[in-house]
């Protein structure tokens, strides 16, 4: 996956650099079930290498509200991605971002050229999940994006 803007769509593996057995996945959460789905496919592609999740989820608040998260919104959204990352053999490590911007978040939070696992359903019009994966291989990130039924 060294490739420069460009979405690997349902890859076989993925690599971790020359001659390496750790790896670093980072999986947005973008629902319940695409997040999930996308947890159990990194245990697959991960497969030989000593793999880390980074599950992040970036909570996007309007300009007019002040930058707080109301406690039970925010609350809500951890246990979500506690109960995520509990479900997957992983290591995982959940995160929640504010920002102002959804694709701000996530330029804010990842390591530049982070391999990023998003899931989306397949559909004949493009996803959500399919824009964020287009937008974060053209911001320079190694994108995996699958799809699930």
């Amino acid at each position: 996956m060294a490739t420069r803007d460009e979405v690997h769509v349902d890859p076989g593996c993925l690599t971790g650099g020359a001659g390496s057995t750790e790896l670093e996945i980072v999986v947005p959460y973008t629902g319940p079930e695409s997040t999930a789905a996308a947890l159990a496919r990194a245990e697959v592609l991960a497969a030989g290498f000593h793999a880390r999740v980074q599950l992040i989820a970036v909570h996007t608040l309007p300009y007019p509200v002040p930058f707080i998260c109301p406690i039970l919104v925010h609350a809500h959204l951890v246990q979500q991605l506690l109960d995520l990352a509990n479900g997957c053999a992983l290591d995982v490590q959940p995160q929640v971002i504010l920002a102002r911007d959804r694709m701000e978040g996530f330029k804010y939070t990842l390591k530049p050229n982070s391999t990023v696992l998003v899931a989306s359903p397949r559909h004949f019009w493009r996803t959500q999940e399919e824009k964020l994966a287009r937008s974060l291989a053209r911001a320079g990130h190694n994108v995996a994006l699958v799809h699930i039924a």
